[in-house]
């Protein structure tokens, strides 16, 4: 769990996104393997920027998803309250295990992604490439560059385990539009053009998947 790795310096980035990628560390003239399976989670606090080491978009394209958390509900707040006054860390029950998680992803790999899911999937990634051939010109001005090859696996790999959390084994279209902002949000580039237009990323996948059609 990295917080806040837009206040990392860059050497801790790299170190990160070695252990995310590689699944390795590497300390000195030594590499250690990293147990399996092992996750990087990154907090980034989008409030205040200045002085921060913002990760380079090839970098940040490594990240499977990109989630927005908001405030907590009023009866959270006041559960963060209760908790932090009372001192002690509150007590943490594991829900499953390293085997259990391996289990499940061999199930998630086994998930049905049927060619036409494929080809929709595709679609939605090649529009934020080159927007106005799907009918979307207004958009092209607006994008610096879309979504790379990890957007199309990213998308396909999320929305298998979305279908595995809704007890299916096969994919279908709602899926990968439940998944597509996450996967997408922190892989399109922003235009200046769309900065003074206040378009965000969000605003501009949706766009997409309201208009990109199943085959």
């Amino acid at each position: 769990m990295a917080d806040e790795i837009n206040r990392a310096p860059a050497k801790v980035q790299s170190a990160l996104l070695e252990a995310m990628q590689e699944h390795q560390v590497t300390i000195g003239d030594e590499t250690f393997k990293l147990p399996s399976p092992f996750l990087v989670m990154a907090t980034q606090n989008p409030i205040e920027q200045e002085g921060t080491y913002q990760l380079p978009e090839a970098q940040v394209d490594r990240f499977l998803l990109k989630v927005i958390i908001d405030y907590p509900t009023l009866e959270e707040e006041k559960l963060i309250i209760r908790e932090n006054i009372q001192g002690g860390l509150p007590e943490v029950t594991p829900v499953t295990s390293a085997e259990e998680i391996l289990k499940a992803r061999k199930i998630v790999n086994e998930v049905y992604l049927d060619e036409k899911i494929e080809q929709y999937i595709a679609d939605i990634v090649f529009a934020s490439r080159y927007p106005e051939r799907y009918g979307l010109g207004e958009l092209k001005d607006m994008i610096t560059f879309g979504g790379s090859p990890r957007a199309s696996i990213s998308l396909a790999k999320a929305a298998r385990a979305y279908a595995f959390i809704k007890h299916r084994g096969y994919v279908i279209p709602e899926d990968v539009r439940a998944v597509a902002h996450d996967v997408m949000r922190h892989r399109i580039g922003l235009s200046y053009e769309a900065e003074a237009s206040n378009v965000t990323s969000e605003e501009i996948v949706s766009r997409i998947i309201n208009k990109v059609e199943v085959p």
